[in-house]
């Protein structure tokens, strides 16, 4: 992880709990930067590292890749924070019909609610957009 990851990516934790974000489940791809700006996340959500789940398709991934990833995800956990990878990530989140965006920049959060109770739902469910965040975001 480079100096301005180091950096943006405890700010942007900082950020996310300013919202009021709860985050039952820490998902990630096994590379090490994406695991390391997880982990620095859970550190600022005070969250054990049994909570982080790794899922090597996550690397690289295509959009089927994460949807296959989160529906495998168990229902208990009603919140999750996805890490993962360009442009995968970015494709991803145009592909939920919520709100598109350009561009996933580094540390980028794109938050969502699915209205359903089940992971499995995710391709079907409605969703509503919640807020995009970005380190260089002013707001």
């Amino acid at each position: 992880m480079n100096e301005r990851g180091k950096n943006d990516a405890p700010k942007m934790a900082e950020r996310l709990l300013d919202k009021k974000i709860s985050i039952d489940a820490f998902v990630s791809s096994p590379a090490k930067r994406a695991q390391k700006t997880a982990e620095i996340f859970m550190k600022k959500y005070g969250s054990a590292h049994e909570k982080l789940t790794l899922i090597p398709s996550l690397y690289e991934a295509s959009v089927d890749d994460f949807y296959r990833a989160v529906e495998q995800l168990p229902d208990e956990d009603s919140s999750i924070a996805l890490f993962a990878h360009n442009p995968g990530i970015t494709d991803f989140i145009n592909s939920l019909d919520c709100s598109p965006v350009y561009n996933m920049p580094t540390c980028a959060i794109y938050a969502f609610k699915i209205k359903t109770k089940h992971w499995k739902e995710i391709r079907t469910a409605d969703k509503e957009f919640l807020f995009f965040d970005y380190p260089k975001n002013k707001d």
